[in-house]
């Protein structure tokens, strides 16, 4: 079985403006592809995870989400660096009802845990916010890391000795 870091996107992976979809709205924290780098050289597999009620708010559509993330993946694959896959969950609950995918639901971390052979106890989760960890803890990610919005996101990880 192989580890994994699962990554909520927006707040860790890059800066959350609100309903980012646009490559042209899209800027990486800073330190991220140091962090993820130095995570897929100790033999991670690398996931993201991410809530994208803007789609169900009508923001913008599946498809150019889609499209961003193949963006992303491939800014990505220019450090050198693999993203083997992503989740999503389109809904939010006072528009669509409720679903079994939105965080802090563990359905993303699992599905991608199950479809990548994924042993979740030496895995990470990481987050910006309580639903990202109640989602980690509720897969049984053996650790969950809680992240601020600012400031270097490898320096914060460093901090917390995981690296």
């Amino acid at each position: 079985m192989q580890k994994a870091i699962f990554l909520d996107r927006d707040g860790v992976i890059n800066e959350d403006y609100g309903y980012v979809y646009k490559k042209e709205d899209f800027k990486f924290r800073e330190g991220i592809f140091e962090v993820l780098k130095s995570f897929q050289n100790k033999g991670y597999k690398l996931f993201i995870i991410t809530n994208q009620s803007g789609i169900a708010r009508g923001f913008y559509s599946e498809d150019e989400f889609h499209n961003l993330m193949e963006w992303v993946k491939k800014e990505f694959e220019k450090q050198g660096i693999k993203i083997t896959d992503y989740g999503f969950c389109p809904h939010h609950p006072e528009i669509t009802g409720v679903c079994e995918c939105r965080k802090p639901s563990p359905k993303m971390i699992l599905d991608l845990a199950n479809e990548y052979n994924i042993d979740l106890k030496n895995s990470i989760m990481i987050g910006d916010s309580k639903r990202d960890i109640e989602a980690g803890q509720k897969a049984r990610v053996g650790k969950n890391i809680l992240v601020g919005k600012d400031g270097n996101i490898f320096d914060i990880i460093s901090k917390k000795g995981i690296l």
